[in-house]
């Protein structure tokens, strides 16, 4: 990895220039240097970052325009959200945010508003490819064209996939540590509508959620953002000087002050506090579920209905405790999980276990960070192999329909980089371009 403070002090040195002019935007070197660093930072340095990060810019210029025509927008808390995994994850890879600021040669205050902006441009541009390419879809037997035409060892090669079963036992909380945290939040709230105290710094000091960094701040939202218990007391406030009543989440208990509503969106701060379990109600629901268990083996009764009846997990109980596996890249969910992808505690189980088998009761955290006692079963295996029609006939449509998409993508490039006026400074003009035609002969 090279130095990121040599990188950095050689930003310092150079002075700043326009570079390339797409339509009537400019790209700046100052621009390229901040890419080249955040690539830096994250682990992915660019090759030849002179000519692919300028080329790249200006292909999101080209984006961004027609985000601006299209009127996308971005949820604020969804950037917001980003923003705070991107810098997690180089406070991980660094060690520290102070690392993080000295291989940057910039305050994290600094780097979130770079990053805020980049991630705002980054989802409006991957709307716009979702808006162009929404229509492309691929039959069956378009599907059956593309494998009858495809050489298996160029077909995808599909790694082990496992679907699971899982029920799950929450934990109780006793109603002394209910009492304990709304006497804590009670007093917060007391401390906040007296004056005494700013709700942000006490949101920094105690909120056990990860805007607790911005003050517990979490961006102008949508309604339909947040669970339903905490979208109607947001949605209901009225005054930023006070602040809400206590609001019980499956994520715990929060306070929340208004700080502003724009249209259909409202930006608040909240304070989350998370009720300690105790550790006897692990061991009575790790007890509880090995029961269940033994009792599926000795078939008294299935896993299916097991999962319907008696597991605690809401996502999985009406699937018969089937997991989901919800794919980002091609927004579709199936029931087959890479290992990789299944949460670490259930894979570390599963990887044990035979098909059909029933484990024993562990620990896991859920999705909602919350640590919950679970049994689960291995329903299938299906060994890694290239894709076939029998098996892995959505993979086989989502290789067609992305096919599409890239090449319906690429010409919609081609074809504003041909219409677009496109200035670039001679020394920035000799470079192998992925996209013909940004040097204009005329």
């Amino acid at each position: 990895m090279v130095c990121l403070p040599l990188l950095a002090a050689a930003q310092k040195n150079v002075v700043d220039e326009v570079i390339w002019v797409v339509g009537d935007e400019p790209i700046l070197l100052s621009d390229v240097e901040e890419a080249r660093i955040s690539a830096e930072l994250s682990g992915q340095p660019v090759t030849n970052p002179y000519c692919t990060i300028p080329e790249q810019l200006a292909v999101r210029k080209l984006f961004l325009h027609q985000a601006a025509i299209d009127s996308v927008t971005v949820s604020e808390g969804d950037i917001i959200r980003g923003v705070d995994a991107r810098i997690n994850e180089y406070i991980s890879v660094y060690g520290s945010r102070e690392a993080v600021e000295q291989a940057a040669q910039k305050s994290i205050r600094q780097l979130r508003e770079t990053f805020k902006r980049m991630y705002r441009e980054e989802n409006m541009v991957e709307e716009v490819k979702s808006n162009l390419t929404s229509k492309i879809s691929a039959t069956p037997a378009e599907v059956r064209e593309f494998f009858k035409n495809t050489p298996t060892d160029s077909l995808p090669f599909i790694p082990t996939q496992v679907e699971v079963q899982i029920i799950t036992s929450q934990p109780k909380v006793s109603r002394q540590e209910v009492e304990r945290v709304e006497a804590r939040l009670r007093d917060f709230a007391q401390s906040v509508n007296s004056g005494e105290s700013d709700f942000s710094t006490l949101a920094k000091l105690y909120s056990e959620d990860g805007s607790a960094r911005m003050g517990g701040e979490l961006g102008y939202t949508g309604r339909n953002m947040w669970v339903p218990e905490f979208a109607n007391v947001a949605f209901s406030l009225n005054d930023p000087k006070k602040v809400s009543k206590i609001v019980r989440t499956e994520f715990g208990f929060h306070i929340i002050q208004l700080i502003d509503k724009r249209g259909d969106k409202v930006n608040v701060r909240h304070i989350l506090l998370k009720p300690q379990i105790e550790e006897a109600e692990f061991e009575r629901g790790i007890a509880r579920l090995d029961s269940i268990a033994d009792d599926i083996r000795a078939e008294r009764f299935t896993f299916d209905a097991a999962a319907y009846a008696l597991s605690d997990d809401k996502d999985t109980r009406n699937n018969h405790g089937l997991m989901a596996n919800v794919i980002q890249e091609t927004r579709t969910i199936s029931s087959r999980f890479q290992m990789k992808d299944l949460p670490q505690d259930v894979a570390k189980v599963v990887d044990t276990l035979q098909v059909g088998q029933v484990s024993r009761a562990f620990r896991m955290t859920n999705q909602k960070g919350q640590t919950v006692c679970a049994i689960v079963r291995l329903k299938s295996r299906i060994d890694g192999h290239h894709a076939n029609m029998t098996e892995d006939f959505q993979v086989l449509r989502d290789q067609v329909i992305a096919k599409r998409r890239e090449e319906k993508i690429n010409n919609w490039i081609k074809e504003k980089v041909n219409s677009t006026y496109v200035r670039i400074s001679p020394d920035w003009r000799n470079c192998d371009f992925k996209y013909e035609g940004w040097v204009k002969t005329n």
